[in-house]
């Protein structure tokens, strides 16, 4: 099984994970929307498949650093789109993308009963 992963290189979940997946021999394709951004398909994708409050990461360093008044803005899907591609680090991670299904942020028991 092959697997993409979409993060940031230095985020501890995304280590977690990448670790996780090579532990057990599940290739990984990682993109890194630091470096390489994101698009609005993906996170319409995302905020269908678990909610937009679920994609975006509210308790990251980089939505406590927002002004006030961006983070008053955010009041629903497209809103928070629009945040997310103008601040990737917002974006809750890893999503993960597998033919066996998809997943967001890391437990190790739902990578279990998804990807094995």
């Amino acid at each position: 099984m092959k697997a993409k992963i979409f993060g940031i290189p230095n985020c501890n979940s995304v280590k977690k994970a990448r670790t996780w997946l090579k532990d057990n021999n599940i290739e990984e394709d990682f993109h890194d929307f630091k470096k390489m951004g994101i698009d609005r398909e993906h996170l319409k994708k995302w905020t269908a498949e678990f909610g937009w409050e679920s994609v975006l990461n509210r308790k990251g360093t980089t939505w406590r650093n927002l002004d006030q008044t961006v983070k008053d803005k955010v009041v629903d899907e497209d809103s928070a789109i629009n945040l997310m591609l103008e601040n990737t680090s917002a974006i809750k991670r890893p999503v993960v993308e597998s033919k066996k299904g998809n997943t967001i942020g890391y437990d190790e028991s739902i990578f279990e009963t998804t990807y094995l």
